[in-house]
This record gives C-alpha cells, structure tokens and sequence, in this order.
C-alpha cells in the first residue's frame, strides 16, 4: 500500500486522468436533487493510482447541482464523513477521490429499492429489519469521531435546541432567502407567513435524548438493495445531507418519505426501538411516541416550502394543463400534510386555486428572468413581485435609471 506522501504526490496526475475521464460520452448519468453522477469504468492508469483492483471497476464522477438550498448541509465535504463511516457502517460506498469541485466515489451495483419496491407497495419484513439496524448502527459511531461540528451547534443531548436549530434554519435560509422569487406564491397558495412560528410556539415537555449521527434522506431511491450469495443486503447511499443531532429527527424524516403503508410505518417504528435498545441506545427512544410526532411535524411544515418551489420550478417554459396540475396536486399534498400541525381553521387551498397560483407566478417569474437577462445590472427597477402583483394584460413602465456621473478616463498604457 502506497504511503500518504506518496498519494499526495499523485493526487493531480489522478485528478487529470480523472477529468479526462468524466469526458468520456460514455456512460450512464443519474440525476438526483444534489448531484449529477457519471456512472463509467476508472480505466486502468486511474484504477492502479487510485489502488483499485481493475480498470473496469465502475465508479461514480459525483458532482454537486446548484439547486435552491432547503435542506441543511452540515459538513460540506461529503468525503470527510464517509472516511468516518469506512468499516464502521456496512455497505456504505466509499469516497475514492475528493478534487474538491467534485469528487469520485465507489460504484454499488444493485438496483433501488424505489426501483423494485416503488411507492406503494411492501418493502416487507426483512427489509425492515435491515433499516432498523442500519440506524442502530449510525448510533454506534462516536460522535468525537465525527468532522468537527460548528460552534453554535446544540449540546449533546439537547433535543430541544436541535429542534429549534432545524426550524432557524427553515425560517431563515429556505423560507426568506426565497421570499424575494417565490414570497408571492407561497402567499398565493396560503401558507401563512409565520408557519415556522406557528409551530415552534405549540408547547412541548423538553426531553433530553443523546445525539447521534443521522443520514436523514434514506427513502426508497437513496436505498440500493444489492444481490448477495446468501441473501441481499441494503446499501445506504447519498450521505451530504447527514447531521448530528436526535435521532428520532432521522427516524420520522424517513417514515415520511418512505412513504410507508400504515402497518409497515408501525412495524417499522417497533423495530427501530428494538434495534437500538438492542444495541444498547435505549435513552435515545425517549419519549418516543410524542417525541416522533413533534419531528414528523416539522416535516411537514418544512416541507411546505422545497415541495412548493419544487413544483413551480419543474414546470417546462410554456406549461399545459396537465403539467400544471400535476404541480398543483404535489403543492395540495404539502398544504394538507402541514394544515393540522400549523393548527390553522378552515380549508386549504383548492387544487383549481393552487392551480391558477403556479400559472401566475410561472408567467410572471419567466418575464422577469427575461427582464433580468436583458439588463443584468436590475437597471428597470422591475422586481418579480411588481409583475406578479399587476392587472393580467397591463404592462409595466420601465424605471429609467439615473445617468450615473462620468469617470475621469484613465490614459491608456499599463495599469498598475
């Protein structure tokens, strides 16, 4: 085995070897919400400097999408964790190369759970007990060995205060940093301004529950049920979004998106209690049953905002009735989900109203792109809001700016 100097020494000529690489027109892509992966063969120089066994093992060319942020991102190399994670957690695929921008991590063959369970239908019995034990597994890696956390984070322990981190950043990095594109819809579709308030304000007993590390995005596509002599085993990919905190944030995130039948959901619940007390965690399922309740929730309330600016921003440019009300049913799911643990009266919005919601905004939202595309310095003066907000069929006089005072004029030659 090389020694660390010399894989540092070899670290750009694998970084250029690598790049030529994810040129390849080869390959398979798979898309997700964070990245874009390249599924290709390292090829032999590649596999020899990175220690791989052959230059046909696949890989994956992993490289982060620019989305709307809606999730926290807890430790923005996703390779220092799974470092952590190598030989302590099973069938977690490791990161053979980080170049920073991008990096390249180790291909598991098998096929999704979401591919050959979809939504729906059972994942059944084996398969459950499998997920419980994963998580039972993450609460047995030592949080001192985890990357460094940040200075204001929670103490151990501190349920309540990781609660309240989770809706800060909710209310302040998804909710109103996006209020400038889309605070006109989520108006328009009725989801109130003070929703994280709202939900913060209901009142809890505190308890305290020991924090552990959490993937808190294991649904059925994140999940990769891989083929095995004796019997399969399943194999937890997509690690960016990891956190340390309470672990029923973990387990009620993952019932939510598993999208569970009821009496799955409940085995589910008994057998992650099992699996950790089993494995000697039982203070982290205090409280359970509220405890539970209190982060689906948040869930929910959450996830009225990436759920809304999701469906309006996958609608294409001339969007049909169709497409627009497939947007507006996923926006109708949120409102209901969210409703009750807001503890609002009345109805939510129709999907007709939501409907005509998306209609407007999309209109309103692709002129003013266009506006800003004409004039990047934002010289009219015209903001999103401005055209949502006017009579359909009127047009907006453009604000001519003020002719800024002239610069003296540098002589020509070298500047210093």
């Amino acid at each position: 085995m090389s020694s660390p100097l010399h894989r540092r020494a070899l670290h750009p000529l694998a970084r250029r070897l690598a790049e030529a690489r994810r040129r390849s027109p080869d390959g398979e892509v798979v898309s997700g919400h964070h990245n874009t992966n390249l599924v290709l063969p390292l090829g032999t120089p590649l596999a020899w400097l990175l220690g791989q066994r052959s230059g046909s093992t696949l890989a994956k060319f992993r490289t982060p999408r620019q989305a709307v942020e809606v999730v926290p991102r807890l430790w923005r190399q996703e390779s220092e964790l799974l470092r952590v994670l190598d030989g302590r957690v099973p069938h977690v695929p490791r990161c053979l190369a980080d170049f920073g921008e991008w990096s390249l991590h180790e291909y598991l063959p098998g096929p999704t759970l979401a591919e050959v369970a979809p939504p729906g239908q059972r994942i059944g019995p084996d398969r459950l007990t499998a997920l419980a034990a994963f998580f039972a597994e993450l609460a047995g890696v030592p949080g001192a060995d985890l990357p460094p956390l940040p200075e204001d984070w929670p103490d151990d322990g501190d349920s309540e205060g990781f609660l309240r981190w989770l809706a800060g950043f909710t209310e302040q990095r998804v909710h109103q940093a996006n209020r400038p594109r889309f605070g006109m819809l989520f108006d328009a579709v009725g989801i109130p301004c003070d929703a994280v308030e709202r939900f913060l304000d209901i009142p809890r007993a505190p308890v305290q529950r020991p924090f552990a590390l959490l993937h808190t995005d294991v649904h059925r596509a994140n999940v990769l049920v891989l083929p095995a002599a004796d019997r399969e085993h399943l194999a937890v990919i997509d690690w960016e979004l990891a956190l340390y905190g309470d672990p029923l944030h973990d387990l009620a995130t993952h019932l939510v998106r598993m999208d569970y039948a009821k009496e799955e959901r409940e085995v589910m619940i008994d057998l992650w209690a099992q699996a950790m007390r089993s494995a000697g965690h039982g203070e982290m399922t205090a409280d359970l049953d509220r405890g539970l309740r209190t982060y689906r929730d948040f869930e929910y309330v959450q996830s009225l905002y990436p759920d809304v600016m999701r469906a309006a921003l996958y609608l294409s440019e001339r969007p049909d009735e169709r497409e627009l009300s497939e947007a507006a049913d996923r926006v109708c799911r949120a409102l209901h989900r969210a409703w009750k643990p807001l503890r609002l009266t009345g109805d939510p919005r129709d999907e007709s109203e939501v409907r005509e919601a998306l209609r407007r905004w999309h209109a309103a939202d692709l002129e003013w792109r266009t506006r800003s595309a004409a004039d990047p310095s934002g010289g009219d003066g015209i903001t999103l809001e401005d055209i949502a907000r006017r009579p359909r069929g009127q047009r907006l006089r453009v604000r001519q700016p003020r002719p800024a005072a002239a610069e003296p004029r540098e002589p020509t030659g070298v500047r210093s």
